[in-house]
């Protein structure tokens, strides 16, 4: 997994509430558990034209000018700036992976639904939770035709707004130094690689018959 330390990223803005994880990345996309392959489905029912059609899944579609994450001026974003609870709804990790394949690196939005959220840590996704008023200030500079950019710095839990201010946000430390270090899960496990290896001899040794080969 990517370590998240300090991101400085432009700011493409989503300006719904209760964005939930079906219409990040729609069912008909789960058809597999690899990390891979589902970013340019990243918010399909809104970024193209044509829906999606599974006799013909391979169709062009034209990608809706309208829609904030096609337009221009936001084709380097890598900050997804969203309302409240963003990552409502079911609990499927591919909603982070899409983001993440997508380029965001990074979600700010006043809350967001829990399983989202440890879904995002455990993927290098970072979100951060910030006052409302911040949050409206933001997009009302968006809005405004503003160009924004960011600076997230973890190690500081603070986010340095365009204006030169900062906004303080907090997270677990244990996710947030697991953020730090690049560690999911697995690479958490591997940590005590050489403790579980010291513990799977000594239980050979001590149990050798549940090694055994079983003949038929």
């Amino acid at each position: 997994m990517q370590a998240f330390t300090i991101h400085d990223g432009w700011v493409v803005p989503l300006d719904r509430s209760n964005v939930d994880t079906d219409l990040i990345i729609p069912k008909q996309f789960l058809k597999s558990i690899k990390r891979t392959g589902f970013g340019p489905n990243l918010f399909d029912e809104l970024r193209y034209i044509e829906a999606f059609d599974e006799a013909s899944p391979d169709a062009a579609r034209r990608l809706d000018p309208t829609f904030s994450l096609n337009k221009s001026e936001f084709s380097n974003a890598s900050i997804l700036l969203a309302r409240e609870n963003f990552g409502c709804g079911s609990s499927r990790e591919h909603a982070v992976w899409a983001l993440v394949e997508y380029g965001i690196r990074c979600v700010v939005a006043p809350s967001f639904a829990d399983i989202f959220k440890n879904n995002a840590y455990k993927s290098g996704l970072l979100p951060v939770e910030l006052d409302e008023a911040v949050i409206n200030a933001l997009f009302d500079q968006l809005n405004e035709g503003q160009v924004l950019s960011l600076t997230v710095n973890l190690e500081a839990e603070q986010v340095v707004l365009p204006d030169g201010s900062s906004a303080t946000f907090s997270v677990d430390p244990f996710r947030r130094q697991c953020l730090l270090e690049g560690l999911d899960d697995i690479g958490i496990t591997l940590q005590r690689e050489s403790a579980i290896s010291a513990f799977e001899a000594k239980h050979r040794q001590a149990r050798p018959w549940l090694f055994s080969e079983i003949k038929v």
